[in-house]
């Protein structure tokens, strides 16, 4: 019986030039794929976004495992920097090369070969599905959340969900991620009056009222971190005043921070916290603030159990290693997934994404495979 190969799906994949929104051909190139195995497929376009859904078995069955992933990559840069061809999916000296090698069209084309194999030669008493996106790496509206919409309005179900991407640190196995933080980003604009620099006394510098801000905000201590978070961090990333002249005195100031936060906060506490501290500095320096925030996603955790044992397991048996449950790292769309199911994610080494040569092992991929299809075989043997 045929093999599914999930190194030449991953380059079939790269050579998909799907960087977020277009999406270059790789969910059409999975779609045919995932139905000639038997899958029933629905593409789930929203906001000029595409995202593929794909089941094999019934329609709501109580055992359904699910997988999720993107196909999106993020743009190539300068081709200048690059030694070979970004989307030409050249495997050289045991490497794959190119954009989303490892971030994360391994791992999407991983699953997907798991699955494939998995239904064809060992169909189960239950469901699998696949909810690939075509928009992680943009602003992740019309993406899994769109699938996941979409999957709430039609009566499907996953029991459990696994995101195939890239959390593995030093060497494939040793982490999984059982949760993720939560990131907000304020931005603050400080309104003085602008003058001449000769002649302070006829104007109003908001710069020293935003020094100050910065300055509490940065030596703020948030947290001492919980049992499954290390402490929240904050970290200034802009001021500017959009002044180019050496003479003047800026009439505005504004200033970017962003807080990637554990389960010791929400997004309303923090933006609370944060609205004291400007008003404060405010009535100290008698510079008028203003303040909007962004919430890229919300903290949480899929507490060790089941879902992490089944992960832990098949990663063991596989690589020999014990995986860490770790939380550290940006967002991801598991942020999404577990509003709907139990989450975890487990992947391969990410010490390349989203950089020049991006670039995998070629073994990784096939344990990556093998750990995914034992997840499968493990988790409808026990069901």
């Amino acid at each position: 019986m045929p093999v599914t190969d999930p190194v030449a799906l991953t380059a079939e994949l790269i050579r998909c030039r799907s960087v977020t929104p277009t999406e270059g051909g790789a969910l059409m190139l999975l779609e045919g794929h995932l139905t000639e195995a038997g899958f029933t497929c629905h593409r789930v376009d929203r906001g000029g976004v595409s995202n593929l859904f794909a089941r094999w078995g019934a329609k709501g069955h109580g055992r359904t495992f699910g997988f999720n992933g993107h196909t999106d990559v993020v743009p190539v840069g300068d081709t200048a920097g690059w030694t070979v061809d970004p989307f030409g999916g050249e495997i050289r000296d045991g490497l794959l090369w190119g954009r989303g090698a490892t971030d994360m069209k391994s791992g999407v084309a991983a699953f997907v070969a798991a699955a494939i194999d998995f239904v064809t030669e060992t169909p189960p008493d239950g469901a699998l599905v696949l909810a690939i996106t075509g928009d992680e790496e943009g602003d992740a509206v019309d993406g899994t959340v769109a699938l996941l919409d979409w999957m709430a309005t039609e009566g499907e179900y996953m029991a459990l969900c696994v995101v195939g991407e890239p959390t593995s640190r030093e060497t494939l196995g040793d982490v999984m991620k059982i949760g993720r933080r939560g990131s907000i980003t304020a931005y603050f604009a400080a309104q003085g009056v602008q003058g001449h620099a000769a002649y302070p006394e006829r104007a109003k510098n908001p710069l020293p009222a935003m020094a100050r801000l910065v300055t509490r905000l940065s030596g703020a201590r948030l947290d001492e971190g919980t049992a499954h978070f290390d402490p929240s961090t904050l970290a200034v990333t802009t001021v500017d005043t959009g002044n180019a002249a050496a003479n003047v005195i800026p009439g505005v100031c504004h200033a970017t921070v962003n807080i990637r936060f554990n389960e010791t906060h929400s997004p309303d506490s923090l933006t609370d916290w944060l609205r004291a501290e400007m008003e404060t500095v405010a009535g100290e320096t008698g510079i008028s603030f203003a303040l909007e925030t962004r919430v890229s996603g919300d903290s949480f955790l899929t507490p060790p159990g089941d879902l992490s044992a089944l992960v832990a397991r098949a990663v063991e048996a596989e690589t020999g290693r014990r995986p860490e449950m770790s939380t550290s790292g940006g967002t991801s769309d598991a942020r999404f997934v577990k509003d709907f199911c139990p989450v975890v994610e487990f992947g391969l080494v990410g010490k390349t994404m989203h950089q020049v040569d991006e670039r995998i092992e070629v073994a990784q991929i096939e344990t990556l495979k093998q750990i995914y299809a034992r997840m499968l075989a493990d988790y409808f043997a026990n069901s």
